[in-house]
């Protein structure tokens, strides 16, 4: 079976985002800006799993763009969460450098499959 680069990668977010989370609630005492994350955060990956059976190509591109979306608002909460000293330089660097870099994997799909829609 073809390896799933996106799908990989934003399971791998997930889990980190879950560390956060619990990071975030145990140590720091936050548990509104980081419930946001938790949410916005696992469900990119949740978006790709869908796309994976979608039913049409129409459906596939509107899934992948939720995906996209939900890790739009991830970047904004993990860029919230640092702004407001909730997080160290070194969590923030890695957390954001992953989530854009899965970003920028859905959108490259989002427009080879648009591409490809119109050809």
């Amino acid at each position: 079976m073809k390896k799933n680069v996106v799908k990989d990668k934003s399971f791998q977010f997930a889990i980190q985002v879950v560390e956060l989370y619990q990071f975030l609630c145990k140590e720091k005492k936050e548990f509104v800006l980081s419930k946001q994350l938790l949410r916005s955060g696992t469900s990119v990956g949740a978006m790709i799993r869908e796309a994976e059976h979608a039913e049409s190509k129409a459906d596939f591109i509107h899934k992948m763009a939720i995906a996209q979306k939900e890790m739009n608002e991830s970047i904004y909460w993990i860029e919230l969460l640092n702004a407001t000293n909730y997080l160290t330089t070194e969590q923030f660097e890695s957390i954001n450098n992953d989530a854009v870099e899965v970003i920028k994997l859905i959108t490259t799909i989002i427009k080879s499959a648009k591409a490809n829609t119109n050809n």
